[in-house]
């Protein structure tokens, strides 16, 4: 069930009327939702805004994931979602989204503000293994605000039998390196 601070264009209220209140100062996008301007921008609020791309079946992950973990302050352009079950999809093309085919283990799911978000640690894992600055400021700014997250992320990469390992690895050791420096001093 979504927030009842979340808006969406619907039966209810028409893209033209939420935006007449955007104007009007009483609404702010986010996401694929609105919310009352006055509202706090949380984790499940950013999350719930897109329930109707998720629904319950897919798991925002990688950039929409470190959006929605607040690691980022809008919402990527497209949406990356990955299969969340174990049957197989028909997904119909959007251009709103990139659609991974690959089952996330229920492990890394997380439930937040109704949909399935990967956990920080595989989202930290999934950004630090793609090869472009856009990943690699997320996978920066995300392990920031979770070191934790960083180094549970670097033992369970070192395990697995992944595609561009050794770079991530890397990625995310010259990530914790400064969090240990604060942690010595």
């Amino acid at each position: 069930m979504p927030s009842p601070f979340l808006y969406f264009a619907d039966e209810k209220l028409s893209q033209a009327e939420l935006t007449a209140a955007c104007l009007d100062g009483h609404l702010v996008e986010l996401g694929e939702a609105f919310i009352p301007a006055d509202a706090v921008e949380t984790t499940a609020l950013r999350a719930g805004s897109l329930i109707r791309i998720l629904g319950d079946t897919l798991a925002a992950t990688h950039l929409t994931a470190a959006w929605i973990h607040g690691a980022l302050p809008a919402p990527p352009a497209r949406h990356t979602v990955q299969r969340a079950v174990g049957r197989r999809l028909h997904i119909a093309p959007d251009r709103q989204v990139v659609y991974r085919d690959l089952a996330v283990d229920p492990a890394d799911l997380q439930l937040v503000g109704g949909v399935l978000v990967t956990s920080v640690v595989r989202t930290l894992s999934d950004l630090a293994r793609v090869d472009d600055d856009v990943h690699a400021r997320a996978c920066g700014l995300l392990g920031a605000t979770r070191p934790d997250a960083v180094a549970t992320a670097i033992e369970r990469l070192r395990q697995g039998s992944l595609p561009h390992k050794r770079a991530a690895l890397a990625r995310l050791h010259a990530i914790a390196a400064p969090a240990q420096d604060d942690v010595t001093r």
